[in-house]
């Protein structure tokens, strides 16, 4: 790696295998799957490096803003003087023609470019290619898929080329591979395993030097996990009961302690979830609660475990919603070894004693809690950690033929284990579990408090400064920040339960109780933390979840995943350069990594340290990840054994089906009969939509069914079918929210005042539940707080509004068309000028629209008579002096003129009367 400036690095020269993806790719498209952390991101980057020329124009589709802003970094760090440049609404589309025809690589969002192909305000026929990055991701009715559609039926001549390191991605549904290269217009696959030969005997030359420490995990342990596997066999049996259509090979224990197991739940369970009955529910949940149980035992120290599992325990017994696992004996084992690990109640007040009343038992139960003796027992891998790095201490005493002291990048799985481990070397782990034991049981103040008091005086000493005075960034995520639950928002959910427990915990990072200073400076005088205290480590990269804990050898801590930049772990392997790396938790895609970093350095030492717990769960975990990318590779060898690929699959003449649009159906007929015999012309159809909808599926499937589509900013409505229809479109989320803040309702006024038939579209997720909500949740009685009530309200206050139920995108395209059918294509410009306060109104609507609601609850007035008062009468009150004949000629009707005429003079009458009794 070589330095061009502090804290850039350059990207290493390409390995054998990787020039020869290179070469494959670049003679021929195709989707490259490579296996995770094979560095499918050095391959995109060498074709980025290839094409940033002004000479060529490649679009680059399907990355992120983090990654983009990494790859130009890389380039700009190689010399690239024709940097790639990013596209977002901040460019405006009268300047994009220009930044378009100035060539290079653009990374441009594919809401933009949809709109900008259909619009013809990218020059098509110069486009050199497009690079798909993640491929995977590429679903038929999807933005990028659509992008290619257009690209390849105005271009034949460039080339598309794919990239995905996710083999797994491609082992879900039927044919799944070969829908994706269809999508792409590609006819080759190329797949780079580990397994595969040139990569095996390549790095098997160049591997680092490995140190696998199985670690022991202490009896209690064992038997917690035992216990919450057990807990987890039975609810899962349960499960199965309620639910004989699941599929028992994905309701395997080993799926169950898996990362994606809460995924493939919801992908079956999701369209039937308004059928599932409570218990069914309750058991989705509860295995979703000793799932994080598992990983806290060991993930994390005893009493941050037991502290959550208190927490569940109390919220289970308070609101009585878990399925019955609190009861069972492995439950009952798994709260006393819980327990010992923290602390031990002597035996003597444990025995037997006679009844007492409430009082006392209260107050032997507080006896009992300042009698106990702390255990505190700590993690057996912090042991394991504490002798490697002594090790690795020893040989940088004895490293001066390697150069000097070795730097030492640790590595765990997220940013609070990551804060424990620093925390850890750096006052030790009696202290460390102390302190967490005084936050989380002894009684006395506040947690939240405590925390308040320590944001005010400062940070825990273990930060520090450096000698600039600059301070180490890192950033503080909690465990399940993201997690949701279908708990009610009364109840206490996993989610927040975790967060009560992390609350006390972070005030071991952020501060420390004044309470606890002169105990900690008594415990560190004693065990000389003032030597291994941190010293503020600084690096020169914009990574923010690093953790400094020595300057002399370079010390650093990182988390392997939850890090706001996906590639800050890569920036800090290439910074620290290290020659000691420690696994503190294992992750495939690092290990990975790990051997192309240490490849790519010939002869420099790499020792790689495993610490993993031996017969757990996290090693299961672990193999499991390795099996089944294993067996994905051999799914798809086989898949590419028996593809049949047509010719045309490339699209570059029209003989690809897939780029040929369904216009037929979507012209008038040409048949149709009319006087002397001539026959009508057919007329393209087409439909008028708003930029914001190209983040949905919907535009594409319509474009896809051969009617054409005008881009444009509507204030009113989303989707124009006709000069008098008007849709508004709404998801289910998002339906719940207009209703809930009241823009629906003020969408409904807009669409009914400038619109004939105003229609709202509620579209559901083809893969959830076509349905608002459970049957038996469905109230008999209109009530504020129900959405189909809500619904109600909304059809009565807008007699001419009409709602649309569709299941999916691809039956809302369908019935687009045929509301389509013989009736007048929309204007666009008209559409435009269509805003909330525009005065130019329709014919139709240019009377205000308060008199009119009030003119329809007259008696004898109605939707036909109502506009022939209103081009007669100028006001209500001008309304009330006229004669019954008169009202009879307006209105066409005797007996409507009748009651209407009553109806007035006789609220006349009572209205006199009144105030003449006021009076």
């Amino acid at each position: 790696v070589e330095m061009s400036e502090p804290g850039k690095t350059t990207m290493a020269p390409l390995l054998e295998h990787e020039n020869q993806v290179l070469l494959d790719l670049f003679y021929e498209d195709g989707l490259v799957v490579t296996a995770k952390g094979l560095g499918i991101d050095r391959i995109l980057l060498s074709f980025l490096k290839l094409y940033s020329d002004p000479g060529n124009l490649v679009l680059v589709l399907n990355t992120n803003v983090a990654e983009e802003e990494y790859f130009i970094e890389q380039l700009r760090a190689e010399g690239i003087t024709h940097l790639p440049r990013i596209i977002t609404n901040e460019v405006l589309s009268n300047e994009r023609y220009d930044v378009y025809t100035q060539g290079g690589v653009l990374f441009v969002t594919s809401r933009i470019l949809v709109v900008d192909f259909l619009t013809d305000r990218i020059p098509a026929n110069l486009i050199t290619g497009i690079l798909v990055y993640r491929a995977h991701k590429i679903i038929e009715s999807g933005q990028e898929a659509f992008i290619l559609r257009l690209y390849r039926q105005k271009n034949k001549q460039g080339f598309i080329k794919a990239f995905t390191d996710n083999a797994v991605a491609f082992c879900s549904g039927f044919c799944q591979v070969e829908r994706v290269m269809r999508n792409l217009f590609v006819r080759k696959l190329y797949l780079w395993p580990r397994f595969h030969v040139a990569v095996n005997s390549f790095l098997e030359k160049h591997k680092p030097e490995v140190v696998e420490l199985h670690v022991c995990m202490t009896p209690a342990m064992l038997a917690i996990q035992s216990s919450i596997l057990d807990i987890i066999n039975a609810c899962l049996k349960e499960l199965k009961r309620y639910n004989p259509a699941l599929e028992i090979e994905d309701l395997s224990l080993e799926n169950a302690i898996g990362r994606n197991f809460e995924k493939t739940l919801r992908h079956y369970l999701d369209p039937l979830w308004h059928q599932l009955g409570a218990k069914t529910k309750s058991l989705i949940q509860d295995l979703k609660i000793l799932r994080t149980l598992l990983q806290y035992l060991t993930q994390y120290d005893c009493v941050t475990f037991l502290s959550l599992l208190e927490s569940l325990s109390t919220n289970e017994k308070a609101f009585g919603q878990n399925s019955g696992w609190l009861f069972l004996d492995s439950s009952t084992s798994m709260f006393v070894n819980a327990r010992a690990r923290v602390y031990r109640i002597p035996q003597a007040e444990t025995a037997k004693k006679p009844k007492t009343t409430d009082k006392s038992e209260q107050k032997g139960k507080e006896d009992l809690e300042r009698e106990r003796e702390l255990v505190l027992e700590q993690s057996p891998k912090w042991d394991a950690l504490n002798e490697v790095l002594k090790e690795i201490e020893n040989e940088n005493k004895h490293s001066e033929s390697l150069g000097g002291p070795g730097r030492v990048l640790i590595c765990a799985s997220d940013d609070r284990t990551c804060a424990q481990l620093r925390e850890y070397i750096t006052v030790g782990a009696e202290l460390l579990l102390m302190k967490l034991y005084k936050r989380n049981f002894e009684k006395g103040e506040k947690a939240e408090e405590v925390l308040l008091k320590n944001t005010k005086g400062g940070r825990a000493k273990g930060k520090g400064k450096c000698d600039d005075g600059s301070r180490a960034k890192r950033t503080k995520k909690e465990a399940t920040k993201n997690q949701k639950t279908g708990q009610k928002k009364q109840e206490l959910t996993l989610t927040q339960m975790v967060r009560k427990v992390e609350e006390g915990n972070k005030i071991v990072e952020d501060g420390e109780d004044e309470d606890d200073k002169d105990g900690e400076n008594s415990i560190s005088q004693e065990s000389s933390i003032e030597e291994t205290e941190s010293e503020g480590i600084l690096l020169n990269l914009p990574s923010d979840a690093y953790y400094g804990i020595l300057k002399e050898p370079l010390t650093v801590i990182h988390p392997l995943q939850g890090c706001s930049d996906p590639y800050s772990l890569t920036r800090v392997l290439h910074e620290v350069d290290p020659r000691y790396v420690v696994l503190y938790d294992t992750e495939l895609s690092f290990v990975r990594q790990l051997e192309i970093y240490k490849a790519s350095r010939p002869g420099k030492p790499l020792r790689v340290y495993f610490l993993i717990y031996g017969g757990s769960t996290e090693e299961q975990r672990y193999l499991t990840t390795l099996r089944k990318e294993k067996e994905a590779f051999e799914h798809l060898i086989r898949e590419k054994a028996s593809m049949v690929i047509p010719e045309e699959r490339e699209g570059r003449d029209d003989t690809n089906l897939n780029l040929v649009r369904d216009v037929a159906p979507a012209t008038a007929a040409t048949n149709t009969r009319k006087a002397g015999g001539q026959e009508q012309k057919a007329v393209q159809h087409r439909v008028i939509v708003d930029m914001r909808e190209f983040r949905s599926e919907l535009p594409s499937l319509i474009h896809r069914r051969g009617i054409d589509i005008d881009p444009v900013t509507l204030e009113v409505g989303d989707y124009i079918l006709t000069p008098d229809i008007c849709v508004e479109r709404k998801s289910v989320s998002d339906l719940i929210g207009s209703l809930n803040n009241g823009r629906l309702y003020s969408q409904c006024i807009s669409m009914s005042r400038y619109y004939k038939r105003p229609i709202l579209l509620i579209e559901f997720d083809p893969s959830k539940s076509f349905s608002l909500m459970a049957r038996g949740s469905i109230h008999t009685e209109i009530s504020v707080n129900d959405i189909t009530s809500r619904l109600t309200l909304l059809t009565l206050h807008f007699p001419r509004l009409r709602i649309l139920w569709c299941p999916s995108p691809y039956a809302t395209a369908e019935l687009f068309e045929e509301l389509k059918q013989n009736r007048p294509q929309p204007d666009t410009a008209t559409a435009m000028a269509v805003t909330t306060d525009s005065e130019t109104l329709p014919e139709s609507e240019k009377y205000n629209p308060g008199p009119q609601d009030f003119l329809l609850r007259m008696p004898g007035v109605n939707t036909k008579n109502c506009r022939s008062i209103t081009n007669h009468v100028n006001s209500i009150a001008e309304l009330a002096t006229l004669s019954q004949e008169k009202l009879a000629d307006i209105l066409g009707s005797a007996s409507n003129a009748k009651q209407l005429y009553e109806f007035i003079h006789t609220l006349k009458k009572d209205v006199v009367n009144q105030s003449k009794t006021k009076k």
